[in-house]
């Protein structure tokens, strides 16, 4: 009984020790569809403006042709036969938009493209004309591209967005994000989820304009509001704001004592002048 006992002791201590370790390693392994499938942030570095690309149009473009207005610009990486998660994107980013004072064409533009090359600007002119429905107003700045010779796959790449094809749905996997980039086309913010605030795509398009827009109010708000990557969103940035709410407050005791000093000295001439008079 005595060594039952033991071994039965001895098997719940493995099965203790073996259990949670196979399941760290399960918890650390990437399942072969999703492997490669991710975001590698590249902050600051520059994405190849010569790259083609087909137009709603049908013609070819260069990338540069959407930066040369001198705007910052959105770029997102979907297709457009997506049955889900592409959708959510860009429904949350036209939601996030339509609640912002700017137009796109006006002080920003946005870049849709396909990452599926099989898809032709047929298929992604029919999807703007439902986004810019949706949209509600005019939005000349809005431009859905379509592959050519594999040029959205190198832009995927360039800004470290990894993605890949399910043989047995022939769905994509990939990830909830949209990029901001620099008129020059340096990738400045990575903005993630399927829900987007309207204040993080405001701030995030004034940092990327980097002042050029004369954006005065967006600058006072930058210098409040800064970038957590770990909430992955524009936070009030406390010390700024105690800074600021300590300026504010040297502007009002300054023009309370203007005020008080302006009120003195009147009051002085006029005792002078009521002495002069009598």
């Amino acid at each position: 009984m005595m060594l039952l006992r033991i071994n039965f002791g001895f098997l719940l201590l493995a099965a203790a020790t073996v259990v949670p370790a196979a399941a760290q390693r399960l918890a650390h392994e990437t399942p072969a569809e999703l492997e490669g499938v991710g975001v590698e942030e590249r902050l600051g570095e520059f994405i190849n403006l010569d790259l083609q690309f087909t137009a709603e149009d049908g013609y070819q473009k260069p990338l540069r042709a959407y930066f040369e207005s001198g705007r910052p610009v959105i770029l997102n990486l979907v297709y457009y036969t997506c049955p889900m998660l592409c959708n959510l994107v860009l429904n949350a980013q036209t939601e996030a938009i339509r609640n912002i004072p700017w137009t796109p064409g006006k002080e920003y533009e946005i870049v849709t493209v396909s990452i599926d090359p099989t898809e032709n600007y047929g298929i992604a002119r029919n999807k703007k004309a439902a986004y810019l429905t949706t949209f509600e107003r005019e939005a000349p700045g809005w431009h859905f591209l379509s592959d050519y010779n594999g040029s959205a796959a190198r832009l995927a790449e360039q800004v470290g967005f990894g993605y890949k094809m399910d043989e047995r749905t022939g769905q994509y996997a990939h990830s909830a994000v949209i990029f901001v980039l620099t008129p020059e086309g340096r990738i400045s913010r990575y903005l993630y989820g399927v829900k987007f605030r309207p204040l993080d795509i405001r701030l995030a398009l004034a940092e990327a304009a980097e002042g050029k827009l004369g954006m005065t109010v967006e600058k006072f708000l930058l210098y409040c509001f800064h970038y957590d990557p770990d909430a992955r969103s524009y936070t009030l940035f406390a010390r700024n704001v105690m800074r600021g709410g300590g300026a504010l407050l040297l502007l009002v005791m300054g023009l309370v004592l203007f005020r008080f000093w302006r009120r003195e000295r009147e009051l002085a001439r006029a005792g002078k002048l009521m002495v002069n008079a009598q």
